[in-house]
């Protein structure tokens, strides 16, 4: 794919636009009051791969412990500002790395133009996070129209660092209108497909809406929004990038789906396997960018192991260890996952 050529900014130490890689968000879901259960559930982020994490600033007292949650954690933050323009200065006063800003529902112009020139003094950015379910319209063409009014005012003041979101729930909406903005502008985009619900529906959801947009070359940061722990929006948007190419987290895995010829519980095996070796198990053996093959019978199991860095065939209750295409030896079902791993 071409990727959409826009311009870069820079959100603490990430780049998005240009050429960086599509980065990956998430949004915590503590009350950012409660310091410690924020600071701990942004470590968990961190450590899954998250590279950059919104929280909510509802009021002046969420706004403030951003002071004493910056020095705690690795990634950096974005303020998440809705009606209140004075929320957003707190934020930027307390070190936050940049600021989301709702022009559906934050419209005093005079706070507005508080907030570019904090932003300007701080070199700052500031997404325009535009949103079907706080805008006047729910259409593509209404998301665009609000979005560009908005980026009159900053270009205005001569502020160009800006990210452009255009989320609706509607899978299609979405789409239209990123599509329709990427022809008008050069700015970075965040994606996503905002209340995508909980389960295979959000999941389904945020992978056709944000994964056909990216196949498209459009879009340079993503965030997954789920009714669920963030650590599944994380684990879900690395998953996106990763079955487009754009990134690698994982090793790639291959397992069949089974069917009556299987003579394993090759569920089970999976499972066990995935259990043992998680993503910083994957990054620490330097897996990322391996194949590896979990195949459940003969008639395409040979092959795909074969093809595969690292692979096992199985038969009746036991399977074939293959690496780079060589059978290395004969393994039990039962011991195939601790064979895999030492392997590994």
């Amino acid at each position: 794919m071409t990727r959409r050529k826009t311009v870069q900014v820079r959100i603490g130490n990430i780049k998005i636009g240009g050429t960086a890689p599509v980065s990956v968000q998430s949004m915590t879901k503590t009350d950012t009051k409660d310091v410690k259960a924020t600071v701990a559930q942004i470590k968990r982020l961190q450590n899954l791969g998250c590279e950059i994490v919104r929280l909510a600033v509802k009021d002046i007292p969420s706004a403030r412990a951003i002071r004493q949650i910056k020095p705690k954690v690795k990634i950096p933050i974005i303020a998440d500002i809705h009606f209140d323009y004075k929320l957003a200065l707190e934020s930027i006063a307390a070190g936050c790395d940049s600021v989301r800003i709702n022009p559906g529902n934050t419209k005093n112009k005079s706070g507005i133009l508080q907030i570019i020139a904090a932003c300007k003094k701080k070199q700052i950015p500031i997404r325009i996070g535009v949103n079907s379910g706080s805008s006047l319209t729910q259409t593509p063409q209404g998301l665009v129209n609000l979005a560009k009014k908005t980026i009159k005012v900053f270009e205005k003041e001569k502020f160009y660092d800006i990210i452009i979101s255009l989320k609706a729930s509607d899978v299609y909406a979405t789409i239209s209108a990123y599509r329709n903005m990427a022809k008008q502008c050069r700015y970075p985009f965040e994606l996503g497909v905002t209340a995508a619900g909980t389960g295979y529906a959000g999941v389904v959801k945020s992978a056709i809406g944000i994964g056909t947009l990216l196949a498209e070359g459009i879009g340079d940061t993503i965030r997954v929004s789920l009714t669920a722990e963030p650590e599944e929006e994380v684990i879900v948007a690395k998953y996106i990038l990763q079955s487009l190419g754009l990134r690698k987290f994982y090793p790639d895995v291959i397992s069949c789906p089974t069917c009556g010829r299987c003579q394993v519980d090759l569920q089970k095996i999976l499972s066990e396997f995935n259990k043992k070796l998680n993503a910083s198990g994957f990054a620490r053996y330097g897996l990322q960018n391996k194949k590896i093959a979990l195949m459940g019978c003969e008639v395409n199991g040979p092959g795909e192991a074969k093809e595969a860095d690292i692979g096992i065939a199985f038969g009746k209750n036991s399977g074939l260890l293959i690496k780079n295409g060589k059978i290395i030896k004969k393994v039990s079902a039962k011991d195939s996952i601790k064979e895999l791993l030492k392997l590994i």
